[in-house]
């Protein structure tokens, strides 16, 4: 029975997930980035329990993935897809852009979408990569989608002003798009946060890391979210 616990942990991701798929398309932000967040959880404990118990195995590396398209792809694609419709037209409703006068406004917000493609390609090239076990080539997807579901909780809660007309700004989130999709898939080694041993010597990058997204969490709430992402790849690029 042991080697089924961590593919059930891996369907609680891809259960999280869709119905995180659900809340977005609703508009339900708050909603959805919960259920990313513990989806994204599931993802994590997954792979632990299977280098815990000794059954990592090609099912469960096919299942991961295909359960991270859908809480780490979808999800964020359909998100950045509502942002940018918002973004172009206040009084747009659903998802796929609808005006007060029941008319469909720009098909530019469909670019969002761009999100899921990448995250999907990178998923299939991350299944016949062996290159990634310890480290990461390209950002991996559960960093894109946190990126992504903390722009909406920004706009609606954050107090600084700049930061809220920053992520309702749609050139900024078209920019934020296309950067996402190519960093997913770019050639960017990047760290993992999976430790060999617990000394700070060989592990100096990783703790810096830790302690500064402690305290920018602290500082900067939901803000922190994408600095946290962006300092962990300049942080990736100095280790390197």
């Amino acid at each position: 029975m042991k080697r089924h616990i961590p593919n059930l942990l891996t369907l609680g991701n891809l259960f999280c997930g869709t119905v995180a798929a659900i809340f977005a398309v609703k508009g339900d932000f708050e909603g959805a980035a919960l259920l990313v967040a513990i989806g994204i959880g599931f993802d994590f404990f997954d792979g632990f329990a299977a280098r815990l118990l000794n059954v990592q195995g090609e099912l469960g590396k096919q299942l991961d993935s295909l359960a991270d398209m859908v809480t780490s792809g979808v999800v964020p694609g359909i998100i950045m897809l509502q942002m940018l419709v918002n973004a172009f037209d206040k009084d747009a409703v659903g998802y796929f852009g609808v005006d007060s006068e029941g008319l469909t406004g720009s098909y530019i917000p469909y670019l969002g979408l761009l999100l899921t493609l990448g995250a999907c390609y990178r998923l299939a090239k991350f299944n016949l990569d062996e290159n990634q076990t310890e480290s990461f080539i390209g950002l991996p997807t559960p960093a894109m989608s946190l990126f992504v579901i903390s722009l909406p909780l920004i706009a609606e809660y954050s107090t600084q002003s700049f930061f809220v007309e920053l992520v309702q700004n749609k050139w900024f989130l078209i920019v934020i798009t296309l950067l996402l999709s190519y960093i997913m898939n770019a050639k960017l080694p990047l760290f993992s946060l999976k430790f060999k041993d617990f000394s700070f010597k060989k592990n100096i990058i990783k703790y810096s890391f830790l302690i500064a997204s402690i305290v920018l969490i602290v500082l900067l709430h939901y803000v922190a979210i994408p600095l946290i992402i962006v300092l962990y790849v300049l942080l990736s690029l100095i280790k390197k």
